[in-house]
């Protein structure tokens, strides 16, 4: 009966050297594991993210003219008369005014948590260029709503509807913004909301002690078992 081959004898499983094994290793380095990270991650490209904003932007540009088209069903009138040859406003302690410029900042601030949430939904992952997106998108598409609001609602020119209307007959004066900062309310809604979101459903990082190999050394080789000591003959 022979002793069975020794440790030393078998043949070796994962060879120490060689043009193989310097060229391919067996386990990743954190340098391969960035760049991996950096090529095929989750998140869109600057390409894809500039795309987006400028579509995000425009789409909030746009919607301005519904914020126009709520501000002039939604606002109180502020009711004027004409009484000589000067107008003067029907109840001088009248709030409709201050009501037109709290009626925009309410439609804005909801204009402001919806587009976020749209924007959320379709691109969770967002970048900076997306979230500076919602704040000048919503900028200028609350300026829009502004404008286009002055414009459907009444005549600007307070004479010449006082002149139409007649002495002591009362007319809608015309819709203004007392208040410029209202303007502010859709961009920093839709910018906390957007905040808000990524912060309670966003992609989150991988804990360190997740990710495979974070310390940069590779796993040791298997190794075979050795035998407890020589083999002896049986008798």
């Amino acid at each position: 009966m022979t002793a069975p081959l020794t440790p030393s004898d078998q043949p070796s499983e994962h060879p120490a050297s060689g043009s193989d094994a310097g060229s391919h290793p067996a386990y990743p380095t954190p340098a391969h594991g960035a760049h991996g990270a950096g090529r095929h991650g989750t998140g869109p490209g600057p390409r894809a993210e500039l795309r987006d904003a400028a579509v995000i932007t425009g789409a909030l540009t746009a919607a301005g003219a519904l914020l126009g088209v709520l501000w002039v069903w939604l606002a109180p009138r502020v009711q004027m008369v004409l009484i000589g040859n000067a107008v003067y406003p029907r109840n001088s302690e009248s709030e409709e005014a201050i009501g037109a410029d709290g009626t925009f900042v309410l439609i804005g601030l909801g204009a402001g948590v919806v587009t976020a949430a749209v924007v959320f939904c379709f691109r969770r992952a967002a970048g900076v260029p997306v979230v500076l997106a919602l704040a000048v998108g919503g900028l200028l598409g609350s300026w829009l709503g502004w404008r286009f609001g002055v414009f459907l609602g009444p005549d600007t020119d307070i004479a010449a509807s006082a002149r139409e209307a007649g002495e002591r007959v009362t007319f809608d004066g015309p819709l203004e913004l007392g208040a410029k900062g209202a303007l502010l309310a859709w961009p920093v809604a839709a910018m906390v909301t957007q905040l808000v979101l990524t912060g309670l459903f966003g992609p989150r990082d991988p804990e360190p002690d997740d990710l495979p190999y974070a310390t940069g050394q590779p796993a040791a080789p298997h190794q075979p078992p050795r035998d407890a000591g020589p083999a002896t003959e049986g008798s």
